[in-house]
């Protein structure tokens, strides 16, 4: 996937942003694609919630090994194993209702993947926040690392906020207000500055 477009906009719209695009490099967004039908990625999210990554990792891999006999349990699956067998893995109560109540959606009809291919952002944040668990900033990272949305930009996202907050040098986190201001002049690219937002965190300050 080429960002070079999306890159020499985001430079000449904000040299601010600019600068820390040259100090990144090349956007590698396209790295982080999520795995699996929406079942797979939206109970993913869930387990993920308010947790560290790395704790979070390891009660998703014990959650995948309550199915060995395939890499991605099905809703059915998920619906037919005991709350006692999530509970033992580390699931939280819950979360074993978040993923139950999106089993059960997945069954009686929501969307596949294909199917959001063709609709709009909001159309498809209505009808998946439905699902208990499943709140905005979820429905977000689907738009970003599985749909590949260009323009998507998490205005209650802790990292977004933390990294506008220190690029910009703010005295405080910005409020989702003056966080969708930000957004307004990355327009229609605001996943591939999310992306880098995120990624400033991991640098060493000058």
């Amino acid at each position: 996937m080429n960002y070079a477009i999306a890159i020499d906009f985001l430079q000449d719209c904000d040299p601010v942003l600019g600068q820390l695009i040259d100090r990144i490099g090349e956007c590698q967004l396209n790295q982080h694609e999520l795995e699996g039908d929406l079942f797979f990625c939206l109970s993913r999210s869930i387990l993920h919630q308010q947790l560290s990554t790395k704790v979070a990792h390891v009660i998703h891999s014990r959650f995948l090994q309550v199915y060995p006999d395939t890499p991605f349990p099905t809703a059915q699956d998920v619906l037919d194993t005991p709350d006692e067998v999530l509970r033992g893995v580390g699931i939280s109560r819950p979360k074993i209702a978040y993923l139950k109540d999106l089993a059960r959606h997945s069954i009686d009809g929501l969307p596949t993947l294909e199917a959001l291919e063709v609709m709009d952002d909001e159309s498809i944040i209505k009808i998946l926040t439905q699902v208990k668990g499943i709140g905005c900033w979820t429905v977000q990272m689907l738009l970003i690392f599985r749909l590949k949305r260009w323009d998507v930009l998490p205005v209650d996202d802790l990292g977004i906020r933390t990294g506008i907050r220190n690029l910009y040098n703010l005295e405080a986190l910005p409020d989702r207000k003056t966080t969708k201001r930000f957004g307004q002049r990355w327009k229609p690219y605001c996943s591939i500055a999310s992306w880098y937002l995120w990624r400033s965190l991991d640098l060493k300050p000058i």
